[in-house]
């Protein structure tokens, strides 16, 4: 697959990248996210240098991928659990009608 040129901006440093070209829209929301983060974080915390907000996002960007992680392995335990449940309800079911 050919590999497309984009320019980000991020940090008001432009960054020249090749991706595929179905991943150019995840990639510039990725960027207009990570953009709009260090605004939030220039706002809030007024007197700090580009690099600590830059690392205030990434700390926040690496949080939101853990928890998102987190709630799956949640949400698949919890879809085991519950067809554990009804394997034992059906069981307990089908003995009944014996």
């Amino acid at each position: 697959m050919e590999l497309i040129p984009v320019n980000l901006v991020i940090a008001d440093r432009t960054y020249r990248l090749k991706i595929q070209p179905k991943d150019e829209a995840v990639v510039r929301h990725t960027a207009k996210t990570i953009n709009d983060k260090l605004v939030e974080f220039k706002t809030a915390f007024a007197g700090k240098d580009m690099q600590d907000y830059i690392a205030m996002v990434l700390i926040w960007f690496a949080t939101q991928q853990n928890a998102s992680i987190t709630h799956e392995l949640n949400e698949t335990a919890m879809q085991e659990k519950l067809a554990a449940l009804e394997k034992l309800v059906d069981g307990a079911l089908g003995e009944e009608g014996l």
